[in-house]
């Protein structure tokens, strides 16, 4: 495991350079888990991937509330965003009324990572 030293050089970098991501939805709710690639990245993702970044990134889409839930056993955020998907599946009129691609935009949040990785 590489360790992250303090004094580091950082650099602005989207965040699917340290973590992936999962996506569910159900009714007008998505649930994106987002995972470090090691841990030693996890850190980088407390303090960075906040609720209110993820409420500003999805702005456009007017969530209701966005929760963050720490699960530092598997390296993992879990965010619950209410409200974003017009009604959910059965309710928009947009093309995709499920939440699977919306880790992608999570993935794309401008993240300081070490200038090394």
């Amino acid at each position: 495991m590489t360790v992250i030293t303090q004094g580091a050089r950082l650099v602005e970098a989207p965040l699917h350079r340290i973590a992936h991501g999962r996506t569910g939805d159900k009714g007008n709710r998505i649930n994106i888990s987002l995972i470090a690639w090691r841990e030693d990245l996890y850190p980088l993702l407390r303090e960075q991937v906040t609720a209110d970044r993820v409420a500003a990134l999805f702005a456009h889409r007017h969530p209701g509330r966005v929760q963050r839930f720490e699960l530092p056993q598997l390296w993992a955020l879990n965010f619950v965003i209410d409200d974003v998907l017009e009604g959910g599946v059965n309710d928009a009129l947009n093309l995709d009324g499920h939440g699977k691609t919306h880790s992608y935009l999570l993935l794309s949040l401008p993240v300081r990572i070490p200038e090394d990785l």
